[in-house]
């Protein structure tokens, strides 16, 4: 049964459920035609076609509407890495190749660029560095054929402290590249080499 509102373009969802959806779809559209800071519900409203109002029914502020925008991406992007990481046989080219693979697209994800852009405590904490952060990463990591035993990560703890250590990574890299950036197979042998003792045993090349 339709939710009955009036707008929607001419074609008004037919349950609560796809409001919410095209509600998120058309955030979705703002942000990536005017970034996560510019984007207002009156610019959302006007993309789905229906007034303030009716997104308030969906979503009571901005801040949740964000979070449900970038919750989205999350389960879209690690759907894609699994997929993406599913050849990995080894904890060393799984952390490495999940690394690169994320370095390269979540600058192009605005959905879970909310969180690398908005900075305010009240909306997503400390973005890469926050527990969602890391449990994201984890779900990653333990969705993979490889035997992380024996390199020590047994329990959710020493996933999410290793996922730790590659996010502070990444925001390092992505936030502040060096003057001579580096392809990804530099990056690859980059990290390869200074993480491979850790998930190998072996001494640094």
């Amino acid at each position: 049964m339709s939710v009955g509102h009036h707008g929607w373009g001419g074609d008004p969802p037919r349950t609560e459920e796809q409001a919410r959806q095209r509600i998120i779809t058309a955030t979705t559209r703002c942000i990536e035609r005017m970034g996560v800071r510019r984007t207002t519900l009156s610019n959302v409203a006007e993309e789905v076609g229906v007034t303030r109002q009716t997104v308030y029914r969906y979503f009571p502020n901005l801040a949740e509407l964000l979070n449900a925008v970038a919750a989205t991406g999350a389960a879209d992007f690690l759907e894609r890495s699994r997929t993406h990481l599913a050849g990995a046989r080894t904890p060393l080219d799984a952390v490495v190749e999940s690394m690169i693979y994320a370095m390269e697209e979540l600058p192009r994800e605005p959905r879970i660029g909310i969180l690398l852009e908005a900075g305010e405590e009240t909306l997503f904490g400390r973005g890469m560095t926050s527990s969602v952060a890391f449990e994201l990463g984890a779900q990653v990591l333990r969705g993979l054929v490889v035997d992380w035993p024996s390199v020590g990560v047994h329990t959710e703890d020493d996933f999410e402290e290793l996922v730790e250590v590659m996010m502070r990574l990444m925001a390092s890299f992505l936030q502040h590249p060096p003057a001579t950036p580096r392809t990804p197979d530099e990056l690859r042998a980059f990290v390869r080499r200074w993480l491979g003792p850790a998930l190998t045993g072996g001494p640094i090349a």
